[in-house]
């Protein structure tokens, strides 16, 4: 029996966040238990130096390999996860050392895939590797990275992208999902959903299901909208207008519009279906509230009005997302 390894390299340096480095290297582990032959994956971790490298939880980790010394091997894998670090403002920035940024450049010349993991993707677009590409990274740095590689196609929705032989993922937890793909394009549909039910996944979220963030993140930089923010809160099962909260903020309804979107980068209206869209999602995560319930007293009146925005909003449906997230017994 031939016994068939793919390399798979994943970078290891200071900072890195410690998830990214240790979800597939589990998801991969599982496929030579759910296999009828010796076929699998060979990861090793791969550092500057042997020297140990501390990740963004404190935890210290062991690289197996130099880039130098794989530097002479056939990779399958090029696996880049990420690294950030947040001001005083709790603003998120992601990491691009540039002499990381080399090596994967150099390794990736010499891998059949590359795939990066939440910001790594910031790593893949310094290199050049996702020039002319759709990819996607974690929700809260999209927009930089969009800014900063206009290049780029950026998609902030899915949790996982492939264009051709680059594969970008969203947020951390998402890099089960991306390793399971990745699982599935290697041995097929069977083989990925026996690894998921040994992780005790959801098999298999497609690509381009939403990452579930939240369009409520921006912070504004006024009291009135942020006044505005906590009325609509309070009251999200009311009718809102822009007229009407125009009147409560005692600007003119142009006016609320062109704050709103200097602000928050949306329309009023927009903003409200957000709001309304988070409200049922804790909803229907944590009550068995119906979902004409939940259309009532989030504000959106119909079952099918609520359903259209989870679709628009989530790419799924109300019924679909309590089935994958729901917190207690259903």
């Amino acid at each position: 029996m031939n016994t068939v390894n793919r390399l798979i390299v994943i970078v290891l340096f200071e900072g890195v966040d410690l998830l990214d480095v240790t979800g597939p290297p589990e998801v991969f582990s599982f496929v030579q238990r759910e296999t009828d032959d010796a076929t699998g994956y060979q990861v090793v971790l791969a550092a500057e130096t042997l020297d140990p490298v501390t990740t963004s939880a404190g935890v210290r980790v062991l690289p197996d390999v130099t880039f130098d010394e794989v530097s002479t091997r056939a990779v399958d894998t090029l696996l880049v996860p990420g690294a950030v670090e947040i001001d005083d403002r709790r603003r998120v920035r992601p990491l691009t050392d540039p002499a990381v940024v080399d090596r994967v450049r150099a390794l990736a010349a010499r891998s059949r895939r590359v795939a990066s993991v939440c910001v790594g993707a910031h790593i893949l677009a310094a290199a050049g590797l996702l020039d002319g590409r759709r990819a996607t990274t974690h929700w809260s740095t999209a927009q930089q990275l969009a800014a900063d590689h206009p290049e780029i196609e950026v998609d902030a929705d899915p949790i996982f992208i492939r264009d051709g032989d680059v594969w970008t993922g969203a947020g951390i937890s998402a890099c089960l999902d991306l390793s399971l793909a990745l699982v599935a394009d290697d041995f097929g549909e069977a083989t990925a959903l026996r690894v998921a039910r040994q992780l005790v996944m959801y098999l298999k979220r497609p690509s381009g299901q939403s990452q579930f963030s939240v369009p409520l993140e921006p912070v504004s930089t006024t009291r009135r909208i942020e006044d505005l923010r906590h009325h609509i809160t309070r009251t999200l099962g009311e009718r809102h207008t822009v007229a009407g909260l125009a009147a409560f903020a005692h600007v003119s309804e142009r006016q609320l519009t062109r704050i709103f979107k200097a602000e928050l980068g949306m329309t009023p209206s927009v903003y409200i279906e957000s709001a309304r869209v988070e409200m049922a999602r804790n909803q229907l995560e944590s009550t068995d509230m119906t979902l004409e319930r939940i259309a009532s007293t989030c504000g959106f009146g119909t079952t099918d009005t609520l359903i259209r925005a989870f679709r628009r909003r989530l790419n799924t449906t109300p019924t679909e997302y309590r089935l994958r997230f729901r917190s207690g017994p259903a």
